[in-house]
């Protein structure tokens, strides 16, 4: 079994340096492919991957897949290659099997999360002031998602689906009272669903560390060094900081979320990789400086 894994490993090792050599040498674009660019939070991370890939001599060619690809579809496609590069929130298990190129593409915003729910039930949350308290209360999430065993370490009950999209008309449905999304997303999908007339809670916000990279597979050396130059070229000269905060996704959500002005529920993140580069300030949201 070791010898057939072995040579399995070392023929994806050479097709992907043959797929490099080839296009380098023979001067035509380098092909990248990646999940399909459906909403703005995509949108967001695929202009970070164009930032990181200018500062490149090479000539890139990207091509989304057909259709959307959930995270475990998506992580499966990198392993196999048939996805060169991924965009997902770390957990140990992703970076044991990937490499991660350890740039928080938000800056940690992803674990600034705050409640999508029904407009009648604000009331539930107004005398919600712990941990403790918001376990009287029971979240949403996808059952695949890190996020998920982070609420549930922290005895928040947790109601899950395979598929995220479904997971809004269970909201509206009433099979759990909040949805937490990072500060980003919350705003852009209240609209993206006004039929269901969900509303974003007023007061309050969990945070927990959990950055999002981007994953190439581990073979695929050339493009985790592309990419990992081009994000600390970005941070270096200013320009990521420049792209983020102006980007409407970003600049938005950070005006209507009030971030600073929000009763902060914290929870550990014990599925934390050692290697998260915490200290590392210039790569993480400060709220007292926005």
């Amino acid at each position: 079994m070791f010898n057939i894994i072995s040579k399995s490993k070392l023929c994806l090792t050479l097709a992907l340096s043959v797929w490099w050599s080839s296009c380098v040498n023979a001067n035509q674009p380098v092909v990248i492919k990646h999940n399909k660019i459906d909403s703005p939070k995509e949108e967001y991370q695929f202009g970070l991957l164009k930032l990181a890939l200018s500062y490149s001599a090479h000539n890139y060619q990207l091509n989304e897949s057909p259709t959307y690809l959930t995270q475990q579809k998506l992580m499966s496609d990198l392993g196999s290659n048939n996805v060169h590069v991924a965009w997902v929130g770390t957990s140990s298990q992703y970076e044991q099997n990937f490499q991660p190129i350890r740039v928080p593409l938000f800056k940690g915003l992803l674990g600034y999360r705050i409640f999508l729910i029904k407009p009648e039930n604000q009331q539930h949350f107004e005398h919600v002031h712990s941990v403790e308290d918001l376990a009287n209360l029971t979240a949403g999430q996808v059952r695949t998602w890190v996020d998920t065993q982070i609420l549930q370490q922290a005895d928040l009950p947790v109601v899950t689906a395979n598929k995220f999209g479904n997971l809004f008309y269970m909201l509206e449905g009433e099979r759990f009272d909040y949805f937490p999304r990072s500060v980003y997303s919350a705003f852009a999908e209240k609209q993206k669903f006004p039929e269901l007339g969900l509303s974003v809670e007023d007061n309050l916000i969990l945070m927990y560390t959990l950055p999002a990279y981007f994953f190439v597979n581990k073979d695929n050396t050339a493009l985790y060094h592309e990419i990992t130059a081009g994000l600390q070229q970005a941070i270096e000269d200013g320009s990521f900081d420049d792209y983020m905060y102006n980007h409407p996704l970003i600049k938005d959500a950070l005006e209507l979320s009030n971030i600073q002005n929000r009763k902060v529920i914290k929870l550990n993140n014990p599925y934390l990789p050692p290697q998260t580069p915490i200290d590392d300030q210039r790569l993480w949201f400060n709220v007292a400086k926005h």
